[in-house]
């Protein structure tokens, strides 16, 4: 299996717990999203357990380009804070465990075992918030231009990075701001990322 955390700590506690089991075997591990992809072309594992926030890229964007490149790899995806969205997202990208952090190890290992038999595991916790947040009311591009406008970067960069007039970003930015309740667009971009939308 593969580990990739950029916590190097976790991930080395994890992957010593891991090789204690015997039918368990971790043959890479990783730092960064883009570290993962390397390790898993070049070891080929049966699972790869995910951190869902890394550099480089993110948990959800290493399922989906394993899921495309080495589909007989089973990703799970473990986060310390899961928002509704990112549950979402992960299982559109073939996810088929995604649990939080504070697993134990010998609970980790079981659902390894469990999802690279071909079942799914979801946290019951983590699923429940997913349902009850609902779906995100943002269009595919206010979602992309409340992102760009999340640092506060200013409508006109906005607008010629995304392509579009400034009075266009303005408008898309006020929509998602009323959609999402939000007085402006900085608070409805903050908004937006804390329920994992962005």
């Amino acid at each position: 299996m593969l580990l990739a955390d950029d916590e190097h700590l976790i991930r080395g506690a994890v992957a010593t717990l891991l090789a204690l089991e015997e039918d368990l075997e971790v043959v890479a591990e990783a730092a960064s999203g883009t570290e993962a992809l390397a390790m898993a072309r070049a070891h080929r594992p049966e699972v790869a357990v995910l951190d869902l926030n890394m550099p480089g890229a993110d948990g959800v964007e290493v399922a989906q380009a394993l899921r495309d490149e080495l589909p007989g790899c089973t990703v799970m995806i473990v986060t310390g804070h899961g928002r509704p969205g990112n549950l979402k997202q992960a299982l559109a990208a073939g996810v088929r465990g995604f649990l939080p952090k504070t697993v134990s190890a010998q609970r980790l290992a079981e659902i390894i075992r469990s999802v690279h038999a071909g079942d799914r595991y979801i946290d019951p916790e983590l699923a429940a918030d997913a349902i009850s947040a609902g779906d995100s009311p943002l269009t595919s591009r206010e979602a992309e231009l409340l992102d760009l406008a999340a640092d506060g970067t200013t409508i006109a960069d906005i607008a010629k990075r995304a392509s579009l007039a400034p009075g266009t970003v303005r408008n898309y930015l006020s929509a998602a701001a009323a959609k999402l309740g939000a007085e402006n667009r900085h608070t409805a971009a903050r908004m937006a990322r804390e329920r994992g939308w962005l």
